[in-house]
């Protein structure tokens, strides 16, 4: 994903293409996420529940990621995404339900930074990679083909097919799914539900059954997710035009900026990692909400911070602050969704949790291309500053939530109250 504006101009894409050439991929998943998740909680089968959708996106994930560099024109790559997006969809969506169904309530939120952990080691590797594979290993473009997509950027996206593959493999065939206790009852559901038209009727129903916190966190994954998606759209270019000055995508000015743009990449994602060993003791002691209204503050002040900026090495002080926001957005969230989801239809929610990922990356193809000609004058770094400012307003919602701990605390007082008011 780091390197795939940067392919798109490549092949031609216009500044402001670039967000309208990313829409196709999250319009598809506003469709897949529910349904994948509605199916995944009534599928039981010889891989079990959950694994067989990591399976299928694997497989037609990694082919995607092997054709996108190869793609010999601009609509192919966009078309190479739709997919890549769409299969990462059916293998993630499930896996935030996997860990819910396989740990104890008190252990879901270390299962999450867990994942988030790993999140972050994957994204080190795969936004070094172009920059290690040129520095460390050699691997060079001859200058007359500088227009062409470098050689280090398509052994990137083969080395990450390889592991993608493997890694999802190896999940399925080591992690077993235990036979839920309901088994001839889902297998009958299986029967009933699946490919009917009353799952159109379920999920509709289940978006207005919503629970309270998920309303409440909705507005805070909107506004967060937003944030690193101007992150997603403009940074590398970014950095190749505003931080080393490249004019145009066939020099080797830009190459260096994206390479280093990579490399800052890489090191949030590090910050990621790190952070993400220390994250569950934090929320020990100042509460989830708390803490992720700290982490989104500091992911804030990184990109708002990037308008300051002009040295590429005082570029990764910025990286430390979007590191510790990244590993909260992608483990604390879930961790106070998933205790309040009906165990039998917390793939179908997880799907719906996801809406507020895909819509903020609509609003954001739909409207940062318009905000690029009118407003910013083509100015990549001004749409990822405002980012930052979503950012800092996803914090501020992150006040209002009710967490599962105080909704059930509310409860109880009024419980006593009413008991108190009965015995008076």
């Amino acid at each position: 994903m780091a390197n795939t504006s940067s392919i798109f101009e490549h092949l031609g894409a216009r500044v402001h293409q670039l967000p309208l050439l990313w829409l196709a991929a999250p319009l598809t998943g506003l469709m897949v996420q529910p349904i994948i998740g509605y199916l995944s909680d009534h599928t039981w089968g010889l891989l079990g529940r959950r694994r067989p959708y990591f399976l299928v996106g694997a497989i037609l994930g990694s082919v995607a990621l092997i054709l996108m560099p190869n793609a010999p024109s601009l609509w192919v790559a966009v078309g190479l995404l739709w997919i890549l997006d769409t299969s990462a969809n059916i293998s993630m969506t499930p896996f935030r339900s996997f860990v819910g169904d396989l740990l104890p309530e008190e252990q879901r939120t270390l299962g999450f930074t867990l994942q988030g952990l790993f999140h972050g080691l994957a994204g080190v590797i795969a936004s070094a990679l172009p920059w290690v594979l040129h520095h460390i290993f050699g691997v060079v473009e001859s200058q007359e083909n500088y227009h062409a997509i470098p050689l280090a950027i398509k052994l990137s996206f083969y080395i990450g097919s390889l592991i993608f593959i493997g890694a999802v493999i190896w999940t399925v065939v080591t992690t077993p799914e235990p036979i839920p206790a309901n088994l001839p009852s889902l297998q009958q559901s299986q029967k009933i539900h699946t490919g009917s038209p009353g799952m159109i009727t379920e999920i509709w129903q289940a978006l207005q059954d919503m629970p309270t916190m998920m309303r409440q966190l909705a507005w805070v994954q909107f506004c967060s997710w937003f944030g690193m998606f101007c992150l997603f759209l403009y940074f590398p270019p970014a950095i190749a035009r505003n931080i080393f000055g490249a004019t145009s995508e066939g020099t080797l000015l830009y190459s260096a900026g994206i390479e280093w743009a990579g490399l800052c990449i890489a090191l949030y994602n590090a910050v990621c990692c790190l952070f993400s060993f220390v994250l569950p003791k934090i929320t020990q002691r100042i509460s989830l909400k708390t803490t992720h209204t700290l982490c989104l503050a500091s992911g804030a002040v990184g990109l708002c911070s990037l308008l300051l900026i002009h040295n590429r090495y005082v570029l990764l002080l910025p990286m430390v602050g979007i590191g510790i926001a990244w590993a909260s957005m992608l483990s604390l969230p879930y961790a106070m969704l998933i205790n309040t989801l009906p165990p039998e239809k917390s793939g179908l929610y997880m799907g719906i949790f996801n809406f507020f990922i895909v819509l903020p990356e609509i609003v954001a193809s739909l409207g940062l291309g318009w905000l690029m000609v009118h407003v910013f004058a083509g100015n990549r770094l001004a749409a990822v500053v405002l980012g930052g400012v979503f950012m800092l307003l996803a914090a501020l919602l992150t006040q209002r939530i009710q967490t599962h701990l105080e909704t059930k605390s509310r409860d109880h007082s009024r419980k006593t109250l009413d008991r108190l008011i009965r015995l008076h």
